[in-house]
């Protein structure tokens, strides 16, 4: 049965929660937060669409394969640890850029530690919704 409240609702929160998602993963790598918890809540997102609208919308607004996302994250966080590795420090060793201002986000501290949570992000994004996917299907990983 189709819910016109859930899916008017799904309309407001998805923006909602993939913006809150980046800020939690932005502000990850210095406190509370990062890539798990940032991806958990873009996934939510589209878990609520998949609930109100079906998975078929859902998948269609995704507009990338969950296995694809899985993929680019565990590639990014591998290379997340490469920098390291051709100066020739230990694997993972985090590198920093000079700190810089932003208007909104006020001083931004860029480095490999956003990248590889950027990865952790992306991972936790396609496997979260994969399984969601799934279990909502019926059907087999």
């Amino acid at each position: 049965m189709r819910s016109i409240i859930l899916a008017q609702t799904g309309r407001i929160m998805v923006p909602a929660l993939v913006v809150m998602s980046l800020w939690v993963l932005y502000r990850g790598h210095n406190l509370p937060g990062g890539g798990f918890i940032g991806g958990l809540l873009f996934a939510s997102g589209f878990a609520l669409v998949a609930i109100s609208d079906g998975v078929a919308e859902a998948r269609r607004r995704l507009r990338f394969s969950p296995i694809l996302l899985i993929a680019t994250g565990l590639i990014v966080c591998l290379g997340s640890g490469l920098p390291a590795v051709f100066s020739g420090d230990a694997f993972m060793k985090a590198f920093w850029l000079p700190a810089f201002s932003l208007p909104l986000l006020g001083k931004v501290h860029l480095g490999t530690p956003l990248v590889f949570d950027i990865g952790v992000y992306l991972t936790v994004i396609g496997f979260t919704l994969k399984v969601f996917f799934n279990l909502c299907e019926g059907g087999d990983a």
